[in-house]
């Protein structure tokens, strides 16, 4: 068991830093290219809040989690647990929303002047800033639910029964209809997801369809420059698609793991930390992704290296 202990540990351990490192490394970078002057779309908005939301998820979950495992100072405050997890819940909701305002403000702004979607082209960009504003805002009320159950796991309340969530758990001290009340507190927390998954999805497969008759109306041009090389546009919509496809694999195992995790009265250990290593995989491997397919942050980067590599030199001569 010990073993078992040992190796959950490092790998959440891990999951954590490597995700929080990766973070925080694409915000600065998105910072200093807005420092040199890089002209910022709107879908560069959208992604620094992304990845506050996932540093958000990684270090409300994963830090305490960490600490738990490995037996350092842990959380025995009610309201320390209460804190972590309704900043954990607001950064997963926020990541759900960012992700849907990506696809969908992309999707707009690929679409063709002939669509019905032209008329949104122009004023998209103006409504960036308030529709990231209000997936915060929203998040609050629906969360600040979480809060009223969520206890430390050595509080010493009355408590007739116990939910174990890792470093914290969730309390019920009435037994009275417990599955008809966490049934309706599922339905209503999990409907602003599903309809942000819905969207994501639709406007995912509607940037398919776009790209699809795009490249249909360019086969007949036989230039190489043109039919090998790809605009912007297209590549940021690839982006796009391949991170909101991680999002929605992870996304949908994760909710799995959730949904079973709430059936169980008492989980095993076990279970409860592979839901939450499931649930920190997108928050890990997104700044990654967003780092392997944006032309722009590798050029900063190798432009570091390079640097590097002179001062080195420099320093030796």
């Amino acid at each position: 068991m010990a073993g078992s202990f040992f190796i959950i540990g490092m790998i959440i351990l891990t999951q954590t830093v490597v995700g929080i490192l990766g973070n925080f490394s694409l915000l600065c970078s998105y910072i200093v290219l807005h420092i040199m002057g890089y002209r910022l779309r709107s879908t560069d908005l959208i992604l620094k809040h992304l990845i506050v939301a996932n540093s958000l998820v990684l270090l409300c979950k994963g830090v305490p989690e960490t600490m738990s495992i490995f037996g350092w100072k842990q959380i025995r405050s009610d309201f320390g647990c209460k804190l972590l997890f309704f900043l954990h819940r607001m950064g997963r909701g926020v990541s759900i929303g960012s992700i849907c305002l990506l696809s969908v403000f992309q999707m707009i702004t690929i679409s063709p002047w002939n669509s019905r979607w032209a008329a949104l082209k122009v004023i998209a960009p103006k409504y960036t800033v308030p529709s990231i504003f209000l997936c915060w805002i929203l998040q609050m009320p629906v969360n600040v639910i979480f809060p009223i159950y969520i206890t430390g796991k050595w509080s010493h309340n009355n408590i007739t029964e116990e939910r174990d969530y890792g470093c914290c758990s969730s309390t019920h001290t009435d037994q009275k209809n417990i599955k008809t009340r966490d049934a309706l507190y599922a339905a209503l927390l999990s409907s602003p997801d599903v309809l942000c998954l819905g969207l994501t999805l639709w406007a995912g497969g509607s940037m398919v369809l776009i790209l699809y008759r795009h490249k249909q109306q360019v086969q007949h041009i036989r230039r190489t420059d043109a039919s090998s090389r790809s605009s912007p546009e297209s590549r940021a919509t690839k982006t796009i698609l391949l991170l909101g496809g991680t999002f929605v694999c992870f996304y949908t195992l994760s909710s799995i793991f959730q949904v079973l995790l709430a059936l169980f009265v008492q989980p095993s250990w076990l279970f409860v930390n592979m839901t939450i290593i499931i649930a920190a995989c997108f928050p890990s491997v997104s700044p990654f992704l967003l780092i392997s397919r944006d032309s722009s942050v590798q050029r900063l980067y190798f432009a570091w290296e390079r640097n590097a590599k002179s001062s080195t030199i420099m320093r030796k001569v």
